[in-house]
């Protein structure tokens, strides 16, 4: 944040807020593009087949839908990072000040893992065949209709894991990494439900670790 000019004990200002969104969705766009690939080549070949339609165009038109989603994440991590900042909870490295929030983050996001919604948002992302043949609606505000549903299943699979940013470090890249190829391997590994379970129960188990010995 320093780097951006944004103080970190002071009240922020509008220029804050725009730096602060903007840095989260273009995080967002770095860390989804590789597992939204999958379902945007898909959706290429099926336009390809079945009209005559320049795909720049309606590629570009769902990939919107698409960002729109996840830019509305954005804003309300944006608005959340805001919060703590006002309520003295986040350190100058954008961590979790306190080991009980940290903790419950994590154990938070952990939960998430193995729960219904979850699971029914992962299968859609899952399986971008199924996806598309369950949601397709033929021309552009069709296309945009679709991104804007597959971002919503996307951001319904991972905005709790995107919230354990909130622990390590909002801008620390090891971990932003460590994210992505964790959701990449959700999504397109041949074990994506079980790879889900297990990290939810690592993350719990990390977050009572750390609310119990107050690292």
């Amino acid at each position: 944040m320093a780097a951006m000019g944004m103080s970190t004990d002071m009240p922020w200002t509008i220029t804050d807020a725009v730096y602060t969104f903007v840095m989260w969705a273009v995080m967002m766009v770095a860390m989804m593009t590789p597992s939204a690939a999958p379902v945007v080549l898909l959706f290429a070949g099926m336009q390809r087949r079945q009209s005559g339609q320049r795909l720049p165009v309606i590629l570009f038109i769902f990939g919107a839908g698409y960002l729109l989603v996840w830019s509305g994440f954005s804003a309300a991590a944006a608005a959340a990072q805001w919060a703590l900042h006002q309520a003295a909870m986040l350190s100058p490295a954008m961590e979790a000040a306190s080991p009980w929030l940290a903790g419950g983050i994590l154990i938070a996001a952990g939960i998430y893992q193995i729960t219904p919604s979850k699971r029914a948002c992962l299968t859609h992302c899952q399986s971008p065949l199924g996806f598309l043949m369950s949601h397709w609606r033929n021309g552009n505000a069709g296309a945009l209709r679709m991104g804007i549903a597959h971002g919503a299943y996307c951001v319904g699979c991972c905005w709790a894991l995107m919230c354990v940013l909130f622990v390590v470090g909002v801008m620390n890249l090891v971990w932003v990494a460590a994210l992505s190829v964790f959701v990449l391997l959700e999504k397109v590994g041949p074990a994506g439900q079980v790879v889900a379970r297990v990290g939810g129960a690592v993350l719990v188990a990390a977050g009572l670790l750390m609310v119990t010995y107050r690292f």
